[in-house]
């Protein structure tokens, strides 16, 4: 969700208009990946670098995600949607994390869409936490270091069962990944956007999941996936 502070420069208006129509799209966009039938999707609501911002900006960053989960889980339920947030507890407020809880177990049995609300979100912040509570089981021999391989890593994952990241979508024009899902995102399509998100909506979705459907991956294979896929099938 990139592009809200400059909207509003454009217009005139302080950042935190941009951010509060920026929220708007939200739903907009979660019932457009339902109806496309994409299964799951992660918004970068707050990142652990997003803290360098002034004081005045975390603070209204911090009571607008707690409100708009306050406010939108009821409709996020309704929709089919499963909330499950990932980042890192300590410095987060905790009036936020109360609401990213609350939202989790409102919605926990629902299966239209899986929605990972990265809050106090890192991807290097993430794989340290993931080495330090690795390093801490083979510190207590519950775990053989010469074991390790790239599954024992993925188990200490935020989210173990978090599937690949297929599709990276970043409006704004930014063409950089930021920090956001670094392990998940291996083999992404990257899919950049000028559209800056209080603008961005489901038709904008649509047109980037066009453009990942035209994208020939290989997955580190010297040929189309789909053709190795097959060739193993007919052997």
């Amino acid at each position: 969700m990139d592009g809200n502070g400059r909207w509003a420069k454009e217009r005139g208006l302080p950042r935190t208009e941009g951010h509060k129509v920026g929220a708007e799209q939200v739903l907009d966009v979660l019932q457009g990946a339902i109806e496309m039938g994409v299964g799951n999707i992660s918004l970068y609501a707050f990142s652990t670098e997003n803290w360098k911002r002034s004081p005045e900006e975390v603070r209204f960053l911090m009571n607008f995600n707690r409100d708009f989960i306050r406010k939108s889980r009821d409709q996020l339920d309704g929709l089919g949607v499963r909330v499950r947030w990932a980042g890192r507890m300590p410095r987060l407020w905790k009036s936020v994390a109360k609401e990213l809880q609350v939202a989790q177990e409102q919605t926990k049995d629902n299966d239209k869409l899986t929605l990972y609300f990265c809050m106090n979100y890192g991807g290097r912040a993430e794989l340290a936490d993931a080495a330090k509570a690795l390093a801490e089981d083979v510190r207590a021999g519950r775990l053989d270091p010469s074991k390790v391989s790239e599954k024992t890593i993925q188990k200490y994952l935020y989210y173990p069962d978090m599937p690949d990241v297929d599709m990276f979508l970043r409006p704004s024009g930014e063409q950089r990944t930021s920090n956001y899902l670094l392990w998940q995102s291996a083999y992404a399509e990257l899919v950049f956007q000028d559209v800056l998100w209080p603008d961005f909506d489901r038709r904008d979705l649509w047109r980037a999941c066009l453009e990942f459907a035209s994208r020939d991956r290989r997955f580190g294979g010297a040929i189309p996936n789909e053709e190795l896929l097959a060739m193993e099938g007919d052997g």
